[in-house]
């Protein structure tokens, strides 16, 4: 039986996810931000994030226009939940959380070593009104040997969902797939 659900917990029904961790670079200082809000805009690497000026990220996302998208692991909960709760107005997060910045070939931001994969980005648009970053990925780098290869997916509400089981369905979706994928 269908229970109501109130207007002020409807976004909870669609989080998406990955839950991801941003960085950006500005006037010399490496900063990290958690972010829910992501979503992929078509087969080519479009992406939106959702933030705005209350996030000390933004004004970096808006001066330099790059950054890079991080894609932490389940075993990352208690990081990531670290880094979305602390300002980089006061915190060198890498240095707290024990995160090691990487070298990225395209932008300055810098790539997260411990995270599943890394996503270099230009930032193509700010959609100021809603928050949305719009992103163009550069390059794209991927670490399969990490034990966990789950992903976490925020409900919105302080709880998380990691990863579960992939059912395959490639070949009944083939001729939807863009080539290669």
């Amino acid at each position: 039986m269908m229970k109501p659900l109130t207007a002020a917990k409807i976004f909870t029904l669609l989080e998406p996810g990955p839950v991801v961790l941003v960085t950006t670079r500005h006037a010399g200082q490496n900063n990290i931000m958690a972010i829910s809000w992501t979503m992929v805009m078509d087969f080519t690497p479009r992406f939106a994030i959702c933030t705005g000026a209350w996030n000390h990220s933004f004004t970096a996302l808006e001066k330099t226009r790059e950054c890079v998208i991080a894609i932490p692991s389940a075993d990352m909960l208690d990081t990531v939940v670290g880094i979305g709760t602390c300002s980089g107005t006061d915190t060198d997060k890498f240095t707290r959380f024990g995160l090691t910045p990487a070298k990225a070939q395209r932008v300055q931001a810098p790539l997260v070593a411990q995270c599943l994969a890394n996503i270099e980005c230009k930032v193509t648009e700010i959609i100021a009104p809603h928050g949305i970053v719009v992103l163009d990925g550069l390059a794209a780098y991927v670490n399969r040997s990490k034990p966990d290869q789950r992903m976490l997916h925020a409900i919105g509400d302080g709880t998380f969902v990691a990863d579960g089981e992939r059912f395959d369905r490639r070949k009944a979706m083939q001729s939807k797939l863009p080539e290669g994928v």
